[in-house]
């Protein structure tokens, strides 16, 4: 089995190949290149960093247990075997740093995230809930600093959306956000109900990677796109001016559609950014297929459409299905305080992934 130097040093190795290369003046006029070669080496500076504190520490330690095979001054002897104890318990911790450090990283763990709510089974209550979704979402991005920006939407007549489209735009956003694709159930009684039934409705989120037009280019060949009026809220200008946009990515049949903004331009720049998302969304699923299945990917996979979360209101309760974790106090989960509960996926996630390397 490698070792964890074996799996650092192709690292450390490809890190330096990188400052090379950036330091190229051919590489360095290319700024597609360029911006590639960036994007790699800040994904390797953290794991160069750790990986540089465990080697020193193996260095430290082999010093010392040469001191202490030596002998010849005891003083140094008794000093060098307090000092390896504390050595060897700091290399524990970095070793299990390193390890993690070490695991496959999503490479959209970096990106911005275009999330889409829809509702499903259960009527008004499933775009209630829907709502209730999209709020507790934009609520945790407030907290993190992030940016949070509408792109589409279709809302009820009651308070709720039949969807929601909209944008995070921060730093490791999908790495926090990747988890919540799936089905979400609630179990509640909803404010209409007159006899105190729980009714069970859901909502399914999509999470998708936003991508530039650097790293994935569409044919203008291959989309129709239409300019139509908008629906719903929006004054007289909504019914003089047509602002919206509907892209068809023809030999795909994707299409996507963005009416949120009351200039067309914004509508088919973002329009843009969604169907980049979905196509490279696609093209992952696909690779995904490929996998085998200890390997796949929770986050892209065949998992997509299964139910992830249960929010069961009448008992306080959340349960995640995955890593079996239950969260209480959902009124304030709901208003955004959501840390605690993607921290626990994401260690779920790591033991994962950890016992996957281990087969």
């Amino acid at each position: 089995m490698a070792t964890l130097l074996d799996k650092l040093n192709p690292v450390i190795i490809r890190y330096h190949e990188i400052e090379e290369s950036m330091g190229d003046p051919e590489v360095a006029a290319n700024f597609e290149t360029i911006q590639q070669l960036a994007r790699e080496r800040a994904s390797l500076e953290y794991l160069v960093k750790i990986g540089g504190e465990y080697k020193d520490l193996l260095e430290e330690i082999e010093d010392l247990e040469s001191l202490i095979k030596d002998g010849s001054e005891p003083e140094l002897v008794e000093m060098a075997k307090e000092e390896i104890e504390v050595a060897k318990a700091k290399l524990e911790d970095s070793s299990q740093t390193l390890r993690l450090a070490l695991l496959p990283k999503n490479p959209n763990d970096e990106r911005d995230v275009i999330l889409e709510i829809r509702a499903g089974t259960g009527g008004a209550e499933a775009g209630i809930f829907a709502s209730d979704l999209y709020r507790a979402y934009s609520r945790y991005a407030v907290t993190q600093g992030w940016k949070v920006e509408v792109m589409d939407s279709n809302p009820t007549e009651v308070g709720g959306f039949n969807k929601i489209v909209f944008e995070i735009q921060g730093k490791y956003v999908f790495s926090r956000m990747k988890f919540e694709s799936g089905v979400h159930r609630v179990q509640r009684i909803p404010n209409t109900e007159t006899q105190g039934r729980i009714h069970t409705s859901t909502a399914t989120v999509a999470v998708l990677p936003v991508v530039d037009e650097v790293e994935l280019k569409v044919d203008p060949n291959d989309l129709r796109i239409d300019i139509f009026h908008a629906g719903g809220h929006g004054g007289q200008n909504v019914n003089k001016v047509a602002t919206a946009v509907r892209i068809v990515h023809e030999p795909s049949g994707l299409t996507v559609v963005c009416q949120d903004e009351r200039s067309q331009h914004k509508n088919k720049q973002r329009a843009m950014s969604m169907l980049r998302s979905r196509l490279f969304e696609a093209e992952q699923m696909r690779k995904d297929a490929e996998l085998s299945e200890t390997r796949r990917s929770q986050v892209g996979g065949a998992e997509r459409a299964e139910k992830i979360r249960t929010y069961n209101y009448p008992q306080d309760r959340i349960t995640d299905h995955r890593s079996n974790a239950n969260f209480h106090d959902i009124p304030r989960r709901m208003d955004g305080g959501l840390e605690d509960m993607f921290d626990t996926l994401l260690a779920w996630d790591e033991e994962r992934l950890l016992g996957e390397e281990s087969l």
